[in-house]
Parts: structure tokens; sequence; C-alpha cells
């Protein structure tokens, strides 16, 4: 963790430490939760994790028409992240690991809420650190609940913050590896047994967090573990209209943006560049105008910390 702003970390960690023998004799504070201890060790481990990007230019979306690599040719063949734009970033800080059922499991204890995904098929594909299975409003809610535990301005990143990160700063890195190169399983992606025994399922799908190394930044697994919320509401035509400095998606719409890949879909599907919809609730409708559940276990997220220097 950087020096240079020691002032706000002695900040936060004088509110976490405990009382002095003058307070010690205090009643305790009915609203401090069951698990303050738990609590101040998650806040700190996240300070601690979290990487800081330096903010700067980058052209944003399918970049293979100007990547030597791809000898002109897009990378993706979708239409959503073709419109290739500039944009401009103010630094910032994102955590190096996607939020784990430990993580939330914590912060459930904290707020009295349930655990999540303790039965039916989800409950198989739960394990302490795996990424945690959260819709939209759960993954925003628990980063809101870290910048008010710590005073510190955390929240999901924009779209445009995290390809920039997941691309080590805006490089021409397809995928979220460690020098951006595909998938090698044993190398830099999980083997196929690695990733099964990740959960008592036994299946494909979430996968120990942080098994093979970061990418050049210091940031694990983007892309490469599932689908990651982001701030943004999405709009297929955004690219075409974003502003070039700080761009923060559409100011409402139906649907938001999600990022990776499912689990069900091959390598490719894992490019960094590629934008996906879902119901912020993850509540779907079939052809038959039926709304039916979505599953939580391929989306999850991680935090961003909007400040312009390291913590």
């Amino acid at each position: 963790m950087s020096r240079s702003s020691a002032g706000i970390v002695s900040v936060v960690a004088l509110a976490l430490t405990a009382c002095d023998d003058s307070e010690s004799s205090q009643a305790p504070d009915v609203n401090e939760p069951a698990n303050q201890q738990a609590v101040e060790a998650l806040i700190q481990k996240t300070m601690d994790n979290m990487v800081f990007v330096e903010g700067g230019s980058f052209e944003m979306g399918d970049f293979g028409p100007i990547d030597p690599k791809a000898e002109g040719l897009p990378y993706s063949p979708h239409m959503d992240n073709k419109y290739l734009h500039t944009v401009t970033l103010d630094s910032y800080s994102i955590a190096a690991y996607q939020v784990s059922y430990a993580d939330y499991d914590v912060y459930s204890e904290a707020t009295g809420q349930e655990r999540i995904n303790i039965s039916g098929i989800e409950k198989d594909y739960r394990a302490p650190n795996v990424p945690a299975g959260v819709d939209w409003y759960q993954a925003r809610d628990y980063c809101q609940w870290l910048a008010d535990q710590s005073g510190l301005p955390f929240s999901l990143p924009t779209e445009a913050q995290w390809e920039y990160a997941a691309r080590s700063r805006g490089q021409f890195y397809p995928f979220g590896t460690e020098d951006g190169s595909y998938m090698k399983p044993g190398e830099n992606f999980p083997t196929r047994e690695e990733i099964k025994s990740s959960t008592p399922s036994g299946q494909t799908g979430p996968h120990t967090i942080g098994l093979y190394p970061s990418n050049s930044l210091g940031v694990y697994q983007m892309g490469l573990n599932g689908l990651e919320w982001v701030s943004d509401w999405y709009d297929e035509n955004y690219y075409s209209i974003s502003p070039e400095e700080n761009p923060t998606g559409p100011v409402s719409g139906e649907h938001k943006v999600e990022r990776g890949a499912p689990f069900s879909e091959g390598g490719r599907a894992m490019l960094v560049i590629n934008r996906r919809k879902s119901n912020p609730n993850l509540i779907h409708t079939n052809p038959r105008g039926e709304e039916y559940q979505g599953s939580y276990r391929t989306s999850t997220a991680r935090c961003a910390l909007q400040m312009k220097d390291p913590i």
C-alpha cells in the first residue's frame, strides 16, 4: 500500500481500532455488528488489495483493426463494441480480486441479512474463496457498504474503468492474462480439474480466486472468472456518443452492463472488450413472456475506489 496518502489511512485506521481504556467501560454500541472484528479485517484486506490505476487515454472497444497482431481484423463479432473511441480517465484504484463468498458473508452478517445462495443449485457453487454470485443491486450495495464503513469512496467501477484496468491501462491486450495472451490451462488459466474442484458442484463454473498470475497491472481474472457487474446502464449505441472524459454510461436504462463471460461459452467469449447486458435483478423473460430467475453463480463484482491518489 502506498505511503503517499498515509493521512487517509491513518484516519481509517483510527475508525477501525478498539476504544481506549476510558471508553472501554461504556456500554457497547447496540448498532455495532456482532462480527465487528471480521468487518475491520475485511476493510483492511480490501484496502490492502486495491491496485492503483494511473489515469490516461486509450482506445476503448474492439481494437482489432488498429492492433498489428490482429492484421486489421476485429477481435469480436459483436456490434456493441465496434465503435472504437478515445476515452480519458482520471486515476483510480480497483480491487485486485473479485468479491468472494467469504467477503460477502461478513457483509451479510454485519447488515443482518441471510447469507446468499445457501439453497437450491446455487449452494453447490458456493465456496469461501470463489466469486460471490450476486445481482447488480447486491454488488452495488456491497461496495456502498464498504464506503460507509471506511469513509472512502468505494463503488462499482465504470465500464471504462473496468476495461482500462483489464487491458493493463488500455494496452492491446485481448485477454486478462498476465500478458494479454489467450488462455493456456495450467499456465495462465485453471485446468478443468482445478475449476471443477473449486466448488462442491464438481462442475464447470466459478473457480478459486487468484489461482494464476494477475495481469501486468496486478489485477486478477478480469473477464476470466464469470461476469462482473459495472456501474453503467447498457445502451448498444453508447460508444458512438460516449464523452471522452470519464464516461459513466447512459443516465438510465433497462439493463446493466456486465463484463466477462458466463461459464457455458468458449474462450473467445472472455475477450476483455466484450460487453453484456443483463437485468440488474437477474430476472429474465422467456419467449412465452414468463419471468424466471436467472443464475446468480455466473455474476459477481469487484469494487473500485474513486480517488485520484493511491491509498
